[in-house]
């Protein structure tokens, strides 16, 4: 089996390494976008230079600002951003919503929506979590009620990430409280600028403001946002997940850990040898690499699907649980082998690495509840793959 890109790809992803050199700036190592002004504004730079090489969709159709490349190719991008830290990527509105909208959008939407996200114009964010409905996403409460050609929307939305910085959001509402919960949910397209939505922050427990909760106080919408169909938008929202859940930024950001780890166990010498002459380190970082490449494939294996027209459903959540949890198993290993100044926060000056590798491990455990927990995604392995009941 041939494992290798082609002449083209290989091209591009030559162009994009020259980029990322060129662009580089160290700031890019301990950047978080979202919390504060001046790192957005990072964010959005670098995004807008993206956006004008055509590489924010480049798999998108051209009449919506795309230049009909593989998801193949898209994978390479997203591959080199993460492994790099490079900020600009615009996942909400690129691999979700655009990607959701191609299948189940209007042409009106599309036209609306599609050419802004390409211009990096636009950010979005996803309106799904509620307060009792986590997991068990069909049971959200939040309601929709038609009042002629628009829906008056009340309820909540929690951990919505990017909720402060966005424009627009993707919405899940209840529009039949009388039908089977899975059937009764509608999907919908909502400015963030509508009279009575209100952002609440929430503070991680990496000290970050990344999450928020958004209350909905009979904010209007009009009809011609659902996407899909009325009431069946539970169908239209887990297409959405199944792009949401087959990136390959779980292994590229593993992988970089990994190196960081190698290359200064490689230059800390103890008892007058390497760290990294260390056998148990030493068979660490190879388990730990072997994982990280199994992953990798696995997430072009769903990209190679989505080339050929197909939707990922059980191998986007392999890629997921997988890939999720290869995370946080490196993020472990990176802290044992590193001691006690590699648990140190970045705001400790003794901190080595600057303490990224405490803080990814902190972000690690919610890589295995967001998007679908791990138990979330091996029930859809087992039942929609395997043909097992639901557990």
């Amino acid at each position: 089996m041939d494992f290798e890109f082609s002449n083209q790809d290989e091209e591009f992803s030559q162009q994009l390494a020259e980029f990322i050199s060129s662009e580089y700036d160290p700031v890019w190592d301990n950047l978080n976008s979202v919390t504060t002004d001046e790192n957005w504004q990072i964010t959005l730079d670098v995004r807008r230079k993206l956006a004008n090489n055509g590489w924010l969709t480049m798999h998108w159709p051209v009449e919506y600002g795309g230049q009909q490349t593989s998801a193949v190719r898209s994978a390479i991008f997203n591959e080199a951003m993460s492994y790099h830290r490079a900020p600009g990527r615009d996942n909400f509105g690129v691999r979700m919503m655009g990607a959701t909208l191609m299948i189940h959008g209007s042409e009106e939407q599309k036209l609306e929506h599609l050419p802004k996200v390409a211009k990096g114009e636009v950010q979005w964010c996803q309106g799904y979590s509620e307060p009792e409905s986590g997991s068990d996403l069909a049971s959200l409460s939040t309601r929709a009620v038609r009042d002629g050609d628009e829906f008056v929307i009340n309820g909540t939305k929690i951990w919505t990430s990017m909720a402060h910085r966005a424009d627009w959001i993707m919405l899940l509402a209840r529009t039949d409280p009388d039908a089977s919960k899975h059937r009764g949910i509608s999907f919908f397209l909502v400015d963030m600028k509508s009279p009575g939505i209100e952002v609440r922050p929430i503070i991680n427990m990496a000290g970050k403001h990344e999450f928020n909760q958004i209350m909905f106080e009979d904010v209007r919408v009009p009809a011609t946002n659902i996407v899909g169909e009325e009431n069946r938008g539970w169908y239209v929202a887990v297409t959405l997940l199944d792009f949401e859940r087959s990136g390959i930024d779980y292994s590229a950001r593993a992988r970089r850990l990994l190196d960081d780890t190698r290359d200064y166990a490689s230059g800390t010498i103890i008892n007058g040898a390497p760290m990294i002459d260390i056998p148990w380190i030493q068979n660490e970082l190879v388990d730990r690499y072997v994982e990280c490449e199994t992953a990798r494939l696995i997430a072009y294996n769903v990209a190679y699907m989505q080339s050929s027209g197909l939707v990922p459903n059980r191998e986007a959540s392999i890629s997921k649980v997988f890939g999720s949890e290869i995370v946080h198993k490196t993020t472990e290993t990176c802290m044992n082998i590193l001691g006690a100044y590699g648990s140190l926060a970045p705001s400790d000056s003794r901190a080595i690495l600057e303490g990224r590798v405490q803080e990814c491990w902190f972000a690690s455990f919610s890589d295995t509840i967001a998007a679908g927990t791990s138990e979330i995604q091996r029930n859809i392995i087992s039942s929609r793959g395997l043909g097992l009941p639901r557990g």
